[in-house]
């Protein structure tokens, strides 16, 4: 067996293929950009009102003296009017002001009469209310940077600079093979014996939180031929997680199906507690996890080293963990690494009851993984703790 830092090493090392297309900018949601972005406009595009006011010559105006409303503008119009001194023209938030004025007034600080207005903004200043060309980002300079997460914002603000088409890192397809003679979907009902396939939903629940859509699945008996031909399919995914049939009995047959199939084993095994028997592959480029068929061992095996490789095939830095004092005092025996289901308030961690690998019901009100290292094996309260919070 080796190390849990060996194991991410090796999912690392090996995690080098990184796919890049060109994607409509709404399709580039959670993506990372493969190459930086330069504006291609000034942002505004033209000296531009901030308010609903009225617009006028700062220096060709006394301010204690009534303003003539010669016009208006508003957003999306052009007024080619030449403000003379004492002169002023309706104006409206995002409106382009005429070249002669320089300076808006809101419309809440004037008293109007008829066609005059009197400023009672005694903080008004030239420039005061206008949003000048290019004062957000200006034609030719760095809008978002390579390896930049394409956030709503981000997308935003691309769309505002006229950009519709990006190149990112693409999100990878991962295939899904649930091992398991004694599986049922939760829709059928079950009989002696046979217990409802969860894994498959946990995971997919995870890949929709990464905005993965190219998920496909299936369900297979612990058959060696049928598992072989499940893995045979999958080649040419991305990731093809597997659960169950990787342990040592019987009818664990997944290790022996990959190896028959051309994928080449990294490692087998991980010096941790859940998910001991975990496995990592690779054919070509292709990268095979074979996760222990306990629903909180595929959950934790999911966080802890499937998302992450999600994360650096697709460009992203993979979120940190956090280091936060236990609430309450932690004994483990030296030689694994544990992963435990946690709650935290990102002030104090504490383990939740219920830590066998096979019992959801604690795994589904955690809000964190607490790793506890591979040779120590008291934890006093207060002591830091390595989090890994769970979206």
């Amino acid at each position: 067996m080796i190390s849990v830092s060996e194991a991410r090493n090796l999912i690392s090392q090996n995690n080098t293929k990184r796919k890049f297309g060109e994607l409509q900018l709404l399709d580039a949601l959670s993506c990372s950009l493969a190459e930086s972005v330069p504006s291609p406009i000034d942002s505004p595009p033209f000296n531009q009102s901030a308010v609903d006011g009225y617009a006028f010559s700062n220096f060709q105006c006394d301010l204690n003296k009534p303003l003539l409303v010669i016009g208006e503008v508003q957003a999306g119009n052009v007024s080619d009017v030449v403000l003379k001194p004492q002169q002023a023209i309706r104006i409206f938030t995002g409106a382009p002001l005429p070249e002669s004025a320089d300076t808006v007034v809101m419309q809440e600080k004037v008293l109007l009469d008829s066609s005059h207005i009197t400023i009672t903004d005694q903080n008004l200043k030239q420039g005061s209310n206008v949003r000048l060309k290019g004062s957000q980002i200006k034609s030719g300079q760095l809008a978002v940077d390579k390896l930049q997460l394409l956030n709503p914002a981000a997308i935003s603000f691309l769309a505002g600079i006229g950009i519709h088409k990006v190149n990112v890192f693409l999100k990878p397809s991962v295939h899904i093979i649930v091992t398991g003679k004694e599986l049922v979907s939760p829709e059928n009902s079950i009989s002696n014996g046979e217990i409802y396939e969860s894994n498959s939903f946990g995971i997919r629940a995870g890949l929709n939180q990464l905005f993965i859509n190219e998920v496909s699945v299936e369900m297979v008996d612990d058959n060696q031929d049928y598992i072989e031909s499940c893995i045979l399919k999958a080649l040419n995914s991305d990731i093809v997680v597997l659960t169950g049939g990787v342990s040592v009995g019987d009818y664990d047959f997944v290790a022996l199906a990959l190896t028959n199939c051309g994928v080449k084993t990294i490692f087998h095994k991980v010096k941790q507690k859940p998910g001991k028997p975990f496995y990592f592959g690779k054919y070509q480029d292709t990268l095979f996890f074979g996760l222990p068929g306990n629903p909180a061992s595929v959950m934790a095996c999911f966080y802890e080293y499937v998302i992450p490789a999600i994360h650096e095939f697709m460009g992203k830095q993979t979120p940190k963990c956090n280091y936060l004092p236990l609430g309450e005092a932690i004994h483990k025996k030296a030689g694994l690494t544990h992963f435990l289901k946690g709650q935290t308030d990102l002030v104090t961690v504490k383990a939740l009851a219920g830590q066998e690998s096979y019992l959801m019901n604690s795994f589904a009100i955690a809000n964190c993984l607490i790793e506890l290292q591979e040779q120590k094996e008291v934890y006093n309260k207060g002591d830091l703790v390595k989090v890994r919070l769970l979206q």
